[in-house]
């Protein structure tokens, strides 16, 4: 009875889910900017039900699926050579997400793809840069100070230049650090540039090692705009 009980709790992912998020995966960032984006279009309460879909395998409404196939018929049906664009443009310059930290410490950022624009970044120098995300914390100091925006631009490629500062996701977190080269070829070192700050006798942002291959987003770091002192 207990091994029945134990089955019957299994969840079941009906194949219209699976098929939904594939295609998100291959549509998010083209066809859509963020969650919120999307829920609105497919008529969701909230960004929260895209989430529950993809992170939580929450089943999608079979007509769901239809009106996001047909709502986004066009990217599905697009010459393969059309992927390599980030998303197409409408409006001049690059979208601002104002996203938060959400712990002090390691600074772990909430997901940019609940968030909608605050803004438009545009400035001679960003033109290739997809998005702009603010810092938030101190420990990138005083390369990244705290309330400063990035313009950041997305590496598809995964390919890391070791001393360069990145915006990079993985796992759960989401944060600014300076990638250095590991001794270990499948891994990088995550550094903070605050070498400074202390917790007894260690370092606050001590650095660590991340695996290449649990990197979800990497973006470099291309221009700072710095809050000005009033």
């Amino acid at each position: 009875m207990e091994d029945v009980s134990k089955s019957n709790k299994i969840k079941t992912v009906r194949p219209e889910t699976l098929e939904f998020i594939i295609l998100y995966n291959q549509l998010r960032g083209r066809a859509f900017n963020n969650n919120s984006e999307l829920a609105e279009a497919l008529n969701f309460n909230s960004a929260s039900s895209i989430t529950e879909i993809i992170k939580s395998r929450q089943n999608i409404d079979p007509e769901k699926l239809k009106t996001f196939k047909e709502k986004y018929s066009d990217f599905l049906n697009a010459p393969k050579a059309a992927e390599k664009s980030v998303y197409q443009r409408t409006e001049e310059g690059i979208p601002m997400y104002e996203i938060i930290a959400t712990a002090s410490g390691v600074e772990v950022y909430n997901d940019i793809n609940d968030s909608r624009p605050v803004g438009r970044m545009n400035f001679p120098g960003i033109e290739e840069c997809d998005f702009a995300l603010p810092v938030w914390g101190h420990s990138m100091y005083p390369y990244l100070e705290n309330g400063c925006w990035v313009a950041l631009k997305i590496i598809n490629d995964r390919k890391i230049l070791p001393g360069e500062v990145y915006y990079i996701e993985w796992g759960d977190y989401r944060m600014y650090k300076r990638l250095l080269a590991s001794d270990n070829p499948e891994e990088v070192i995550a550094h903070s540039d605050n070498t400074t700050e202390m917790v007894g006798n260690r370092l606050k942002y001590a650095p660590f090692p991340i695996r290449i291959d649990e990197i979800k987003k990497l973006c470099l770091v291309k221009d700072i705009h710095k809050k000005h002192n009033h």
